[in-house]
């Protein structure tokens, strides 16, 4: 046991915890013991840590009063250590799917994708009643295939656009390259113009989360320096797929350093601004990616979830946010920071969107379906038929969110089961914390495993003040705290399986708390707000630390106007299912969704329309 432990728990094997409505299992929220810092406290508190033995005193201390080493650390768990979050494939049925032709192209897939779509285009964002519109893929291709406009006009428009996020501070992007993006947009407008475009995906504006490599562009992962320190020499896996289906790559994103944060706030390329309301954050680490849809800029982003970095961003900016199965789509070209937790994630206007995003980038190399079945696609044109659907809740974690959300959530369960019949089944999803602190443990120690040979080399300078101090507990953790980890791994894998035995998905809320206000002594130096960091990732951990699809939408708003997702998480493998089920709650839930975001562009239009609460 540590200097500063606590008496540490002592597990029961997986096989005697109740897992039903009625278990005695205790849930722990998380009581984070740790003030907001920023400005001139993140320094000292960087120094502090970074000093020998007062450093150490001073982590073992927060390790203690926020029970690492009391639920990971010094734990007694009989489970013996699961190390990567595999799912071997088992044949359950979905329903209402098309199943894709082995060996097919990412445009063949994008054509398949349309082809399960119903044959309206909604009218995604607030509602009838508010004239707002979220365009689409569908709606691009439709304008472009018409005549009504091209790629080249659109990309003048987004990068006018562009010029006015940069001169709100909305910080969007880290970079954009004006040229590249024209040249993509005029090759795209020929095509076009030949009647030979490549899928509905040609000339669609897609930005690309700094966390993965898209030529001609350097990937820094947020940082100032990584860009030169790793060169990447061809496009991420995804991005090339993207490319081949005629997609306009409209530039990297912003993100959160290193991916080391929830705020989406970065001292080196500013931080991200909530296009819902720019006083709030986007949130993290995806956060720049998110933006870019929510404010119309591109139907769909790229981003890359370790933690809920893809989902918690798209909830807290109110678009679709969605993670498919560990090992669906590919890890090249991706920064390897987090190596079984993270993976690349799409960011999308609408479900529909989603879907064909993913059906452009799902990887399809594996030789045996006993590594991953054949690729699945969802006939939206049928989610009325999806029937005898059961929704596992558990009610004291699905409560433990600001009231809004929770009875906005709660609301859409009633209108799923009002309108599809579908049941909410109540379960206890057991050790729910201390899976969080897992999942922490784990990221922690692969981050700095993974940076050790640049971290080990360069001035603590170039690194931002919240960072330096995430890095120093990430480098705190021992092997056994690693090893530990792992075991409550596999024991939530054994919990899931057998939650998966009763239940279609896991349904909660994506976030605990929605955007919270952005502070100017952070600017500069970042924070640390672990309090809110940890209501914002609560929901999201099981979806990277056990692998398992899991997407969000949008189901209303809570009374300051700000967005509220609901997440659904599912089986692995089960990507067509999960994509019914978020189309459903997207119908059931679109007269909730209300007005625009303040700031929000409008491509497609003859002119391009700002509609935005800022002064420039």
């Amino acid at each position: 046991m540590g200097l500063f432990s606590s008496p540490a728990k002592v597990y029961k094997p997986v096989a005697e915890v109740d897992l039903g409505p009625g278990s005695d299992q205790h849930y722990i929220s998380p009581n984070v013991r740790a003030p907001r810092v920023a400005g001139l406290l993140v320094k000292l508190l960087a120094w502090v840590l970074e000093t020998p033995v007062l450093g150490w005193i001073v982590l073992a201390a927060l390790k203690r009063d926020n029970l690492v080493y009391k639920l990971v650390s010094d734990a007694e768990i009989p489970e013996p250590p699961l190390f990567t979050a595999t799912h071997t494939w088992r044949d359950i049925p979905e329903k209402n799917v098309r199943r894709t032709k082995p060996g097919s192209s990412p445009a063949e897939r994008v054509q398949e994708a349309v082809s399960c779509l119903p044959a309206r285009l909604p009218a995604p964002g607030g509602g009838p009643a508010s004239g707002f519109r979220r365009w689409t893929v569908r709606d691009f291709h439709r304008a472009y295939s018409s005549g009504q406009t091209t790629p080249a006009m659109v990309a003048r428009r987004f990068l006018t656009a562009v010029k006015e996020c940069s001169d709100l501070k909305m910080a969007v992007f880290i970079s954009c390259d004006a040229a590249d993006v024209m040249r993509q947009a005029e090759d795209s407008t020929r095509r076009y113009q030949q009647g030979a475009p490549l899928s509905a995906m040609d000339g669609v504006l897609v930005a690309v989360k700094d966390e993965l490599d898209c030529l001609p562009y350097p990937t820094t992962g947020g940082t100032r320096w990584l860009g030169a320190a790793r060169r990447g020499a061809a496009d991420a896996a995804c991005v090339a797929q993207l490319r081949a289906c005629g997609a306009v790559l409209a530039g990297k994103a912003n993100m959160h350093e290193l991916g080391a944060g929830t705020s989406g706030i970065n001292p080196h390329h500013g931080a991200t601004r909530n296009p819902c309301d720019p006083a709030r954050v986007s949130g993290g680490s995806s956060g720049g990616s998110a933006a870019a849809v929510c404010a119309g800029l591109c139907p769909v982003a790229l981003g890359a979830d370790g933690g809920g970095s893809v989902r918690m961003p798209a909830a807290l900016c109110g678009v679709v946010g969605f993670k498919p199965t560990a090992g669906r789509l590919s890890n090249a070209g991706l920064l390897p920071l987090n190596w079984t937790v993270g993976m690349p994630g799409i960011l999308a206007a609408t479900v529909e969107d989603a879907l064909i995003a993913y059906a452009a980038i799902v990887d399809q190399s594996k030789p045996s379906p006993l590594q991953q079945p054949e690729l699945n696609l969802p006939l939206l044109t049928c989610t009325r038929s999806i029937s005898n659907i059961k929704l596992a809740k558990y009610a004291k974690w699905f409560d433990d969110s600001s009231e809004d959300i929770r009875n906005l959530c709660g609301k859409a369960l009633q209108m799923l089961k009002a309108q599809y019949g579908w049941e909410t089944v109540e379960v206890t999803v057991p050790e729910i914390e201390e899976m969080r602190l897992a999942h922490y443990v784990t990221m922690g120690s692969e981050c700095t495993a993974s940076l050790a040979k640049y971290l080990d080399n360069m001035s603590r300078s170039e690194i931002g003040w919240d960072v330096r101090i995430g890095l120093s507990a990430y480098r705190s953790f021992s092997s056994r705290d690693y090893l530990n980890a792992q075991r409550l791994r596999c024991r939530q894998m054994y919990f899931h399986e057998r939650i998966f035995e009763a239940a279609d998905a896991i349904v909660t809320p994506m976030t605990g708390v929605t955007a919270y206000p952005l502070q100017d002594d952070a600017l500069s130096t970042g924070e640390l707000d672990y309090i809110n960091g940890a209501a914002l990732v609560r929901y999201s951990i099981a979806g990277n630390f056990l692998g398992l699809p899991a997407i969000t939408v949008p189901v209303g708003h809570d009374g300051g106007g700000l967005p509220v997702g609901l997440q659904l998480v599912g089986r692995p493998w089960s990507e067509a299912t999960l994509l019914h089920l978020a189309h459903a709650v997207q119908e059931a839930c679109w007269e909730h969704r209300r007005e625009p975001p303040k700031v929000h562009f409008d491509l497609l239009a003859p002119r391009q329309r700002l509609t935005t609460g800022l002064a420039p």
